[in-house]
């Protein structure tokens, strides 16, 4: 009894983990609409102060926490997640929010609770969370499978499951065999919580984000982080984890040193060496978080407020973190500081690991465990690599028509903040593009949901993708395109505002080629006309040519006249098509700012897709290429 009761505080505590990761990146991702709007487009209202002190009353809930908590404490905690989780899986902006702040708030709870009276959980219960959420993005090319609507009969099942097998656990204490002492949880601890789940839940445990930063391969990364990810379940791992770092400083001050060194290379290299530090980093923190989970003998403590304090610590994190991709609007001074708060959090990690004394024993015995690591790992490493195996991409068309494309995707939200990335694609799929210049291409970050809409769109489009990072690498312009390039190139243009950039393919259908650009020209306080000329210097007289994107400038501007003096023609106009539709807002549109210009081709077909997918709306041109 004593054992099975042990296996579903195990489950339960995996289960709380995943679903307080999801609902971190859920919340987080409806804040940056509510915080967007109110912000940058006005006006601002009550419902964004009470949005954000909602969430900060959640987070701060754990300091509440009973001290000496029992099954039913636990079971009631648990209740709330499983059962308020069917809700993450309705995209609906208010039914996430609302669902996303009762997981917080109970999975805080419940997490603090374990701490006190079972930290073996706690530690396998992270583990699992992790390998599962890893292998969920990864069966959803990135974009989390379990919270799209099609998902939501199965979660009801699986937290009809959960709420059952929390239920049964009342019946027994699994706390019965447990450390019950909490004395090396204390200010620095807190803080290094909140700074360990700033790392994983913004970076080390989204592959894509790693693949992004350093340039690298995602195919690759994406195994190699869930193995290393996974490797800590072993107990014998741990237990010699803890012979290291116990006895002495030495090894204590490699890691944190290492941890420090590791994401620095990460962020200001590219190629292996920064995936392999990235990576590296992972393991180091995992070893840490090992070694905070454990404990000494000595006066006992409520964890309960240090945890709230480190909870408070990541919100602090994460919002300066967003403020590094939104600086033009907010905070300029964060321009390209990213980096900042990734070295804040990886000190203090650092710092609480070294200041960590003592040894504590988990538990549980390695050859049993074996029974079902393994073939848990097994079955995740395996799952993950065939979910992202290459395949195979469409050919151009033979005929040397094309169908050139510009989206204006504004990170995978229509206007209402609605996550609509898949109608997106299936916007660009009814129009059958077969080359798309796309621009705010976010690709990795928490506040959309940590997807990477290049390689998403690609993968379902069954396209390749050239993606320009252009801030704080996880955020760009790309071009999607069929068949292969022959060449491709990028260059940043100068930037007052936020950075953007230009992106280049070489493409050969048939017998024939075109040159297709992309590209993102600042707004309306930025020197736009610089830019382009920029942009112009780059394409020089390449041609035949496409030139597409948001150009945030209107036909009569001095930029659009720039483009026509280079030789670039409207196809709507050379069509016959005027005044040509207008694009923006979506909804409604007031004015033409998304455009495909032409040079060296001959324009069959010109239109703007009535999609509301975006608060862009798709320009779309049918082009034939001369021999």
């Amino acid at each position: 009894m004593r054992s099975n009761s042990r296996v579903l505080l195990n489950v339960e505590a995996a289960a709380v983990w995943w679903f307080f990761f999801q609902s971190l990146r859920v919340i987080y991702s409806v804040l940056f609409g509510i915080i967007y709007d109110r912000v940058f487009v006005g006006p601002v209202d009550a419902w964004l102060v009470v949005s954000v002190l909602l969430l900060l009353i959640a987070l701060l809930l754990p300091a509440f926490a009973p001290a000496n908590p029992t099954p039913l404490w636990m079971a009631v905690a648990a209740a709330a997640v499983v059962g308020t989780r069917i809700g993450l899986s309705i995209n609906d902006p208010e039914v996430r929010y609302w669902s996303s702040l009762i997981v917080i708030a109970g999975s805080g709870l419940f997490l603090t609770m374990l701490l006190r009276t079972a930290r073996r959980a706690l530690l396998l219960g992270f583990l699992v969370a992790l390998a599962l959420d890893q292998a969920f993005r990864a069966f959803g090319q990135t974009y989390d499978a379990s919270l799209r609507s099609g998902w939501l009969a199965y979660q009801v099942l699986i937290s009809v499951l959960l709420l059952i097998m929390i239920v049964w656990s009342v019946r027994s204490d699994p706390f019965q065999e447990q450390e019950r002492r909490t004395s090396n949880v204390g200010l620095l601890w807190g803080l290094s919580f909140g700074g360990m789940l700033f790392l994983e839940s913004s970076l080390l445990s989204l592959p894509n984000a790693i693949a992004r930063w350093s340039q690298w391969s995602y195919p690759v990364i994406a195994p190699a982080l869930l193995i290393i990810t996974l490797l800590p379940l072993s107990s014998r791992l741990r237990h010699t984890i803890m012979d290291k770092m116990g006895p002495g400083p030495w090894f204590r001050i490699l890691i944190a040193g290492l941890l420090v060194l590791t994401l620095l290379l990460g962020y200001f290299f590219v190629g292996i060496i920064a995936a392999a530090s990235l990576l590296l980093s992972q393991a180091l923190l995992l070893i840490g978080f090992v070694f905070m989970s454990s404990g000494e003998d000595g006066p006992d403590v409520n964890p309960g407020p240090w945890i709230a304090l480190g909870l408070l610590f990541f919100l602090l994190l994460i919002f300066f973190n967003a403020f590094a991709f939104t600086y033009p609007y907010t905070l300029p001074f964060l321009r390209g500081m990213g980096w900042v708060f990734y070295l804040i959090a990886s000190l203090v990690v650092g710092v609480a690991v070294l200041r960590q004394a003592g040894s504590f024993n988990f538990g549980g015995n390695s050859e049993s465990a074996l029974l079902w690591v393994l073939p848990f790992a097994v079955t995740m490493v395996v799952l993950i690599a065939i979910s992202i195996w290459p395949q195979q991409v469409a050919d151009l068309p033979e005929n040397g028509n094309l169908r050139v494309a510009t989206y204006n995707m504004h990170y995978g939200y229509n206007e209402n903040w609605r996550y609509t990335l898949e109608d997106i694609a299936a916007t660009i799929e009814e129009n059958d593009v077969d080359v798309i210049a796309l621009q705010e291409v976010d690709a990795g970050r928490l506040t959309s949901y940590a997807v990477d809409n290049a390689y998403y769109l690609a993968r379902r489009l069954r396209m390749n993708a050239l993606y320009l990072p252009t801030v704080e690498q996880l955020t760009g312009i790309a071009i999607l395109y069929k068949g292969k390039a022959e060449s491709r190139s990028t260059k940043m243009l100068t930037s007052l505002q936020e950075q953007t950039g230009i992106a280049q393919i070489l493409l050969k259908p048939g017998s024939s080629s075109l040159h297709s650009f992309g590209i993102w020209v600042g707004l309306s306080k930025e020197d736009t006309l610089r830019q382009i000329n920029e942009a112009l210097d780059f394409i020089g007289d390449r041609s035949p040519a496409t030139f597409g994107g948001d150009f945030n400038s209107t036909p009569e501007s001095t930029v659009i006249q720039a483009v026509q003096q280079a030789g670039f023609v409207d196809p709507f106009i050379e069509l016959g098509i005027n005044p040509p539709p207008l694009t923006d807002p979506a909804t409604s549109p007031t004015k033409r700012i998304d455009y495909v210009w032409m040079r060296g081709v001959e324009p069959l077909r010109a239109w703007v897709s009535p999609s509301l997918a975006s608060d862009h709306r798709m320009v779309v041109v049918e082009v034939r290429i001369s021999h």
